[in-house]
């Protein structure tokens, strides 16, 4: 039926608001301690860019036609999240220096919060 698509989801926004949070914390505290701004910020890259990656592949595709390009697209978003994840990890840890790790998992950890509160504002508000 013409006009009964569904709309694709703004899942753009929770990216820009992590990345407005990222900045509005780590700018103030850099000027307080460097180490932990830095930190702070690489772990809050490695949580945003994985999720926009895996947004950006899960909702590329709409409608019941497109069932299994949807499936496909969001087991390749979810392996790639994964794999970006590590990967992140793996170089902010071998490469930045001095680092804060508590401050790395920090970072990580609050823009995961940020992703699941966001989430579930988009799910809630649409119903």
């Amino acid at each position: 039926m013409p006009g009964a698509e569904i709309a694709r989801p703004p899942v753009h926004r929770i990216t820009l608001a992590q990345l407005v949070l990222l900045v509005g914390i780590c700018l103030p505290l850099f000027a307080y301690d460097k180490v932990v701004a830095w930190s702070l910020g690489a772990g809050a890259l490695i949580a945003i860019i994985p999720q926009a990656y895996f947004a950006q592949l899960a909702f590329r595709w709409r409608g019941a036609k497109s069932a299994r390009a949807i499936a496909r697209s969001s087991y390749a978003g979810e392996i790639g999240k994964f794999l970006l994840s590590i990967a992140g990890f793996a170089v902010v840890f071998a490469t930045v220096r001095p680092i804060d790790g508590l401050a790395v998992f920090i970072g990580y950890l609050v823009m995961l919060v940020i992703q699941i509160f966001g989430s579930w504002l988009l799910l809630t508000r649409n119903q």
